[in-house]
This record gives C-alpha cells, sequence and structure tokens, in this order.
C-alpha cells in the first residue's frame, strides 16, 4: 500500500513538473546565435509557439525599446510570410560613427499569407522569425522586446509583462535579449596581433620547407656530380699510364 502511494505522489509530481514547464516554454521568447555582445551586432530568433488547439497564429508584432534604440534590424525573408519595418524618430538623436541618428527601428511587423486552412502558425508547432540587430548598446545588460501574438480566430496575447526582481514568473511575460560584456573585437574580426601573426600560413610555411629542402638537395646532386667527374678523369689518366 505504501509503495502504491509513494509511485501515485511520484506520477504526480512529475505530471505537475512536466506541465509547468510545458507551458513555461510555451512563450515567446528570443535567443542570440552565439553571443549578443555590448556594442556589437548579433543574429537573433524571436521564436513563436502555437498555444492554441483550435487557431493559428497569423500575425507576429515585436516592438523595441526608445530608450536602447537600434539603428539597424534587418529581417530574414520567410517563405510564407510578408513582413515590415517600421521606423519612429527619436526624441533624441543618437551620435554612431560620426554621424547623427534622428531615427530608428521601433517594430517589425510578420503577417501570415496563402490559403486560410494552411497559413501560420499551426497548432502544436512553432516560428522562428531571425532579426540581425545593430549596434546594441553598451549601458543595459538586456533588451526588452515586447511581443503582441495574433490568431485567426481575432484572438490576441500581448506578451508585454516584465519581469520584477525577486517576483514571480508574469502570466505574458516579454522577450528578453541578455546582453553579454563586449570583447577586444565585437563585429568577430581577427585582431591585429593575429592577422600578423597569420601572414605565414601552414600552407606557406611547408611550401617553404619544401623549397628549403629542395636547394639543399639540389646543391648535395651538383657536388656529387662533380666529384664523380673528377674521379672518371683521374680514372682513365690511370689507365693510360
Amino acid at each position: 500500500m505504501n509503495v502504491s502511494r509513494i509511485a501515485l505522489t511520484g506520477g504526480l509530481a512529475a505530471s505537475t513538473v512536466l506541465l509547468l514547464a510545458g507551458t513555461a516554454s510555451a512563450h515567446v521568447s528570443v535567443q542570440p546565435e552565439g553571443e549578443a555582445a555590448k556594442g556589437g551586432y548579433a543574429t537573433v530568433n524571436v521564436k513563436v509557439p502555437n498555444e492554441r488547439d483550435d487557431a493559428a497564429t497569423t500575425k507576429v508584432e515585436v516592438n523595441f525599446p526608445t530608450d536602447h534604440p537600434l539603428v539597424s534590424v534587418m529581417p530574414q525573408a520567410i517563405p510564407g510570410w510578408s513582413v515590415e519595418v517600421t521606423r519612429s524618430k527619436l526624441a533624441k538623436p543618437l551620435e554612431m560613427h560620426g554621424q547623427k541618428i534622428n531615427e530608428a527601428v521601433s517594430k517589425v511587423t510578420w503577417t501570415a499569407e496563402g490559403a486560410k486552412d494552411e497559413r501560420g502558425i499551426r497548432p502544436g508547432t512553432f516560428q522562428q522569425f531571425p532579426l540581425s540587430l545593430g549596434q546594441l548598446p553598451e549601458n543595459t545588460d538586456q533588451l526588452v522586446l515586447k511581443a503582441v501574438q495574433t490568431y485567426d480566430n481575432k484572438e490576441v496575447v500581448r506578451w508585454i509583462e516584465e519581469q520584477k526582481p525577486g517576483a514571480e514568473e508574469p502570466e505574458s511575460p516579454a522577450p528578453v535579449l541578455a546582453l553579454t560584456d563586449a570583447k577586444d573585437d565585437a563585429h568577430g574580426g581577427a585582431k591585429a596581433d593575429d592577422k600578423a601573426g597569420a601572414k605565414e600560413t601552414p600552407v606557406a610555411s611547408a611550401v617553404s620547407s619544401s623549397d628549403t629542402t629542395a636547394r639543399v638537395l639540389g646543391i648535395v646532386g651538383i657536388v656529387v656530380g662533380v666529384a664523380g667527374v673528377a674521379f672518371g678523369a683521374l680514372a682513365g689518366r690511370r689507365r693510360a699510364s
């Protein structure tokens, strides 16, 4: 009897954990491909799952923060979806690469195309929307990208609630992009020392070594040839005498 109760309790606990995990993972989220370093550029994926069993997601909006504006936001083309990038005027212009920037991207909207029964994110599936972002801010550890998800039954889910320190996760949390500390080269290029050290590649080194070996063998061959000729001449003189 005790064993049965323990097994039943364990099964219920496991089911609860799986249910909660499934619920948490069903939120709209954003993840970088690699790292999103401060002051650099990054490619990220906005992951949008379908949480309904009887409707498809046909529209996704991602809003970008105005306190940390992004000048460059480039969406990747996705078959079956049209995309629109909205830019807005900044209250305070930015200075980047010696130029003043008066506007930044405020929103990206994807809209499903095609036949009604085939378009959008179907029940039980998810879709990723890739974006190239930059230049990432240097004075914050994260970017909150509030999202709005629209279903074909007119239902709208707003993923806009920000996580408060020490509080439980909100019901509809906003996607958050975590930023990492900047490295020596935020664009991923080789450093000057690395480039200088990379002038002599393994192939070039091997070619140089082979060339040196060939020269040495050539000199040895010449010496041996001269010695052979001298020896032949000397032997001829001895026969003649």
